[in-house]
């Protein structure tokens, strides 16, 4: 299996940076593809930024120009850089893998963005 640790989330002014890290442990050589994932109370969890093992990203509409995912295969980490943070990008921001047809989620790391 594959365990997942989030970090780095916070309150945050409008316009302002986060950068959110995911650390994986166990059998990391298996993951294809790493996720964040976002969810906003009252609604439903939905992807944010995705990451292949070949290095592609993909990103939701609402976060296009502002989020960056990127992946760090020596520290096993997955980061997601965040810039001009708007308050409706609060919500708790889980970190998700997918490998042999099976995936983990981290616990999951809150943002606020409010002034």
């Amino acid at each position: 299996q594959v365990q997942l640790v989030e970090s780095g989330g916070g309150l945050v002014q409008p316009g302002g940076s986060l950068r959110l890290s995911c650390a994986a442990s166990g059998m990391i050589s298996s993951i294809h593809r790493m996720d964040w994932y976002r969810e906003a109370p009252g609604k439903q969890r939905e992807m944010v930024a995705l990451i292949t093992n070949e290095g592609s990203t993909n990103y939701a509409d609402s976060v296009k120009g502002r989020f960056t995912i990127s992946r760090d295969n020596a520290k096993n980490t997955v980061t997601l850089q965040m810039n001009s943070l708007k308050p409706e990008d609060t919500a708790v921001y889980y970190c998700h893998a997918t490998y042999y047809g099976m995936d983990s989620w981290g616990k999951g790391t809150p943002v606020t963005v409010s002034a």
